[in-house]
C-alpha cells in the first residue's frame, strides 16, 4: 500500500510560481512511476507530467511545457512540480499518483487527496 499526500498548493496572481510537493510513504519509492494531474470545475483530469522511476523519463502537458518542471528525490520518497508563470487556466486541483513502473496499465494506482491552485488575473 501507498499513501501520498500533496501540499504546497495556494493562491497566486497571474505570471507568479508555486511549487507542489508529493510525499509518499513505504521504501520502495524508487520502484514508481511518479505523475501530477488536475482537475479544473466542469473538466476532465489531465495529466500534466510524468516522470520515471530513475528521472530520466519525463512527460509534460503541451500546455504546460517550458513553464512546468517535474523532480524527484528518491532519497526522501519525495516528487515535485514547479510551476512558473502561472496562468488562470492552471487553476485546478492537483493530485499526485503513483504506479509500478513496470506497470502495462495506463492508469494510475495510488493517488493523494489533491491540492488547490488558485491563480488570478
Amino acid at each position: 500500500q501507498v499513501q501520498l499526500v500533496e501540499s504546497g498548493g495556494g493562491r497566486v496572481q497571474a505570471g507568479g510560481s508555486l511549487r507542489l510537493s508529493c510525499a509518499a510513504s513505504g521504501r520502495t519509492f524508487s520502484t514508481y512511476t511518479m505523475g501530477w494531474f488536475r482537475q479544473a470545475p466542469g473538466k476532465e483530469r489531465e495529466s500534466v507530467a510524468a516522470i520515471g522511476r530513475s528521472g530520466g523519463s519525463i512527460y509534460y502537458l503541451d500546455s504546460v511545457k517550458g513553464r512546468f518542471t517535474i523532480s524527484r528525490d528518491n532519497a526522501k520518497n519525495m516528487v515535485y512540480l514547479q510551476m512558473n508563470s502561472l496562468k488562470p487556466e492552471d487553476t485546478a486541483v492537483y493530485y499526485c499518483a503513483a504506479k509500478p513502473w513496470w506497470s502495462q496499465k495506463s492508469e494510475y494506482d495510488y493517488w493523494g487527496q489533491g491540492t488547490q491552485v488558485t491563480v488570478s488575473s
